[in-house]
């Protein structure tokens, strides 16, 4: 597999790009209002261009399933907005059960620290810097790794080379999920 490719790959992530504090209004908004608030500034987060980052049905079971605290008087406040945008990075990996676990250190019924809410938001944000350098790191050695392993068994067929960086990646996943599941189960619940 080609450094340079991939290198573009990653890029075209476009992981640099959140939705900001400054980004969410400082109003309450409807539940429309928030679903576009969504597709206008995390749309590059889609796999497909179809695929809907949030949806009247998603908020409702989230709200039923006390992830989310009740809109007040049908409209959604910058609080709800943060967890909204930590849910949306949180579900792709962990359960919705984990998450209103990890959700819980920020709320009591339906009350929530905004304070606390916000600096975990800025540290979120903060970290993901971070996190991408490593990333890209990560990345390199992982295809350096690939390429070994091909060229030790002799594999040549760059779709077999391809499914194997798969391989790799996904394993990776699978041990951060998997620490992430412990330090819920272990300090959060």
């Amino acid at each position: 597999m080609e450094k340079k490719w991939l290198e573009e790959q990653v890029a075209s992530l476009r992981l640099d790009e959140h939705m900001a504090l400054e980004d969410i209004p400082n109003l309450d908004l409807y539940m429309d209002q928030l679903i576009t608030l969504f597709e206008s500034n995390l749309s590059h987060t889609k796999r497909h261009e179809d695929d809907k980052l949030l949806t009247k049905t998603m908020i409702n079971n989230y709200t039923k399933d006390k992830v989310l605290m009740p809109a007040h008087k049908k409209k959604y406040t910058k609080d709800h907005i943060v967890l909204m945008l930590l849910l949306y990075q949180l579900k792709s990996i962990i359960s919705i059960s984990d998450i209103k676990d990890v959700f819980s250190v920020l709320k009591q019924e339906d009350n929530i620290d905004s304070e606390t809410l916000t600096n975990l938001y800025k540290a979120c944000l903060n970290s993901r810097e971070k996190e991408m350098s490593y990333f890209e790191l990560g990345i390199e050695k992982r295809v350096d790794t690939v390429n070994e392993e091909l060229d030790k068994w002799g594999i040549k067929d760059e779709k077999i080379g391809a499914a194997l960086l798969v391989f790799t990646l996904i394993e990776q996943a699978i041990y951060h999920k998997r620490l992430a599941e412990i330090i819920i189960d272990k300090c959060i619940k």
